[in-house]
C-alpha cells in the first residue's frame, strides 16, 4: 500500500494535525473534509488527500477565515491567492482601527481625560474619512457661501479643506488631538460666524486693493524684543514698517479683520493632522502692530 493509498480515522488525524477530534468531525459534517470511505464498522476513514484538505482548512481558520470562505478556497469556488488578498485588507483595517485606539488611550494618558472625554475623543479618531471630510466641507462652504471662486481670498477654502484621505496608520496622540480639537473648532458658532466675517470682507474687491504692503515681521520683532505698543521706540518701528501717507486707525481695523488666534490654530491643527511643518506664528505680532497703529494713529 503505497502513502496515497493510506487511510486515517478521525483519531488519527487528531494525533496527526494536534486538532480536536470534535472540532474535524464539525468540519466533516459542514462538507469541508468530506470522508473518502467508511470502515466496515461505518467509521469515517480520510485519504492522505482528504488529510491535505483538512490541513488547508486548519490555516485558513487560523487566520479568522469564516466557514463559507473556507468552503469557497476548498471547493475551487475561488481562488486561495483572492481569499487571502481580501484577508489582508479586511487586516488592513482592523490593524489601522486598532493603532487609532492605541493612539486614543495614549492620548487620555497623556491629558488624564475623564471618562466622557474618552467618548467623544474615541468617536471623534474612529470616524471614516469621508465623515471627517464632511465636517470640515460643512464648515467650509459655510464660510464661503455665495462668494465666486474667483474672488479674492477665495482660494482659501480649498487649503481650509485639505484633510488626509485617512488618519496615519499609527497616528500620534498630537494627531489624535489635533483632529478632536479642530473638530470641536469648526463645531463652534463663533468660531464659524468668524470665519465668515472674514471671508466676506477678504472677498471685496476694493478691499483686497486697498490692502497696503507693511512689515508684520517688525511686529513680531518688536514683541518679542519687550517693546511696548505705546513706546515712542514702537512709533519709530511703525514709521519704518508702515508707509507713509496711511490712515493708522483704519489700517488697525482692517487688520483686526483678519487676525484672529484661533484661525490660526486652525491652520496649525491641519498642519499636525497632515503631517507638515508647523508655520511659525503670526497673530502675535499682528496683535502687536494693530495696538501700535491705535497708539500712534
Amino acid at each position: 500500500m503505497t502513502d496515497r493509498d493510506t487511510l486515517f480515522t478521525i483519531g488519527q488525524l487528531a494525533q496527526r494535525t494536534g486538532l480536536d477530534a470534535r472540532t474535524i468531525r464539525f468540519w466533516s459534517d459542514a462538507g469541508l473534509v468530506p470522508p473518502t470511505t467508511r470502515s466496515a464498522a461505518g467509521y469515517r476513514l480520510y485519504d492522505t488527500e482528504a488529510a491535505a484538505r483538512l490541513d488547508l482548512v486548519h490555516t485558513l481558520r487560523e487566520l479568522d477565515i469564516d466557514l463559507a470562505t473556507v468552503r469557497a478556497v476548498v471547493d475551487r469556488q475561488t481562488s486561495l491567492a483572492a481569499v487571502a488578498a481580501a484577508h489582508a485588507r479586511a487586516l488592513d483595517v482592523e490593524i489601522r482601527a486598532l493603532r487609532v485606539r492605541r493612539a486614543v488611550l495614549r492620548s487620555v494618558a497623556h491629558r488624564n481625560s475623564t471618562t466622557e472625554e474618552l467618548r467623544i475623543m474615541h468617536e471623534l479618531a474612529t470616524l471614516s474619512a469621508a465623515e471627517r471630510q464632511r465636517i470640515i466641507d460643512d464648515f467650509v462652504d459655510e464660510a464661503f457661501a455665495g462668494i465666486e471662486p474667483d474672488a479674492p481670498g477665495a482660494h482659501i477654502a480649498d487649503g481650509m479643506r485639505s484633510m488626509p484621505a485617512t488618519l496615519p496608520d499609527d497616528p500620534s496622540p498630537e494627531q489624535v488631538d489635533a483632529w478632536i480639537e479642530l473638530a470641536e473648532l469648526v463645531r463652534d458658532q463663533g468660531f464659524r460666524d468668524r470665519c465668515r466675517e472674514m471671508a466676506v470682507t477678504g472677498a471685496r474687491a476694493e478691499d483686497a486693493q486697498a490692502a497696503p504692503e507693511i512689515d508684520m515681521a517688525a511686529g513680531t520683532a518688536a514683541l518679542e524684543a519687550g517693546i511696548a505698543p505705546d513706546s515712542a521706540a514702537a512709533a519709530d518701528i511703525l514709521t519704518r514698517a508702515v508707509p507713509d501717507g496711511i490712515d493708522r486707525i483704519a489700517l488697525a481695523d482692517r487688520m483686526a479683520t483678519f487676525t484672529d488666534g484661533r484661525v490660526e490654530r486652525y491652520w496649525s491643527l491641519l498642519a499636525i493632522i497632515n503631517g507638515r511643518p508647523a508655520r511659525p506664528p503670526m497673530v502675535p505680532g499682528a496683535e502687536w502692530l494693530i495696538a501700535a497703529l491705535r497708539a500712534h494713529p
